[in-house]
């Protein structure tokens, strides 16, 4: 293994280890006190630590749930996946046993039934930034991470995110039988904000799982067709300091030769590039979003 390679080893599992341990820290602070399952696997162990008084810890729960799992998904996955998964879990258990043991009243947001929007929002996100940045390095949080993970590999047109929400869905609902009050005459009071919160936490960590997912290296691709390659061509290099690509072509309908030109660039260049295609006559253009840009290139100066 070269050092590069091993250097990036290095990074990734550092970086996993960071995530975990604010993953769990996202739990203590914003879902803990505030009555609201956070969804998934987690989200069964924390509405087992409300049914018990928190005298079960979830970080157990984590564990014996998800080293099956990571086993799983050492064999049918890939064992990259599942091996930074491990690392994940592991970390992610053990530091919401150790943080059990601090005292964080100062820190934690305790809505106490009131705005409790507010630290579910809070969670979605966090939660969302931690899947994003573990996808992107070829891990995951475990759990329902690694079913979705599986399905998605036997049906890749199923969106990641989207397999894992319709999961934390049946979860959420599953709440609403799990955080009840009781009457003053000692009848049970259901109520839907559990499964509110959880839905909206779920939502929130799709969504921001899926942008990080996506890249903010996000640019817009130009096809041009064009009967001015080289002035075209002349006019990006000089006023975009872009590169571009041609490739000939011929009109299916008015059977001429043109010239198709390919060229990508960020948003802040796109109203330049408008006002270049208008110098021309006989050409034509169509825009693409592209949600990231891969590889190292020569810049034209």
């Amino acid at each position: 293994m070269n050092k590069i390679k091993l250097r990036s080893y290095i990074v990734d599992y550092l970086l996993i280890i960071l995530l975990a341990f604010l993953y769990a820290l996202n739990y203590e602070l914003f879902v803990l006190k505030n009555d609201f399952a956070p969804a998934g696997i987690g989200g069964i162990g924390a509405m087992i630590e409300h049914l018990t008084n928190l005298s079960f810890n979830l970080g157990y729960f984590t564990l014996i749930v998800n080293v099956p799992l990571c086993i799983f998904a050492f064999f049918f996955i890939t064992r990259e996946f599942a091996v930074k998964t491990a690392v994940f879990v592991v970390v992610y258990s053990v530091s919401l046993i150790v943080l059990r043991m601090v005292d964080l009243s100062a820190f934690q947001y305790d809505a106490q039934g009131v705005d409790t929007i507010f630290p579910a929002l809070i969670a979605g996100a966090i939660a969302g930034f931690v899947y994003g940045i573990c996808f992107r390095r070829n891990s995951s949080t475990g759990g329902s991470d690694i079913i979705a993970k599986y399905v998605s590999t036997k049906k890749p047109t199923l969106n990641f995110f989207w397999i894992n929400f319709v999961i934390n869905a049946a979860i959420a609902i599953a709440s609403y039988f799990v955080y009840t009050e009781t009457g003053e005459s000692g009848e049970i009071i259901y109520n839907y904000k559990p499964v509110c919160l959880c839905m909206l936490y779920c939502f929130l960590m799709s969504f921001v799982g899926n942008m990080i997912i996506k890249g903010s290296k996000s640019a817009y691709k130009f096809f041009i067709v064009t009967t001015h390659p080289d002035e075209i061509d002349a006019e990006i290099f000089a006023k975009l300091h872009h590169g571009a690509t041609r490739i000939s072509a011929k009109g299916a309908y008015s059977n001429t030769d043109r010239t198709v030109i390919v060229c990508v660039v960020n948003k802040r260049q796109v109203v330049e590039f408008r006002d270049i295609l208008k110098k021309y006559d006989d050409t034509f253009a169509f825009v693409e979003t592209v949600n990231e840009t891969v590889g190292t290139f020569a810049r034209v100066k």
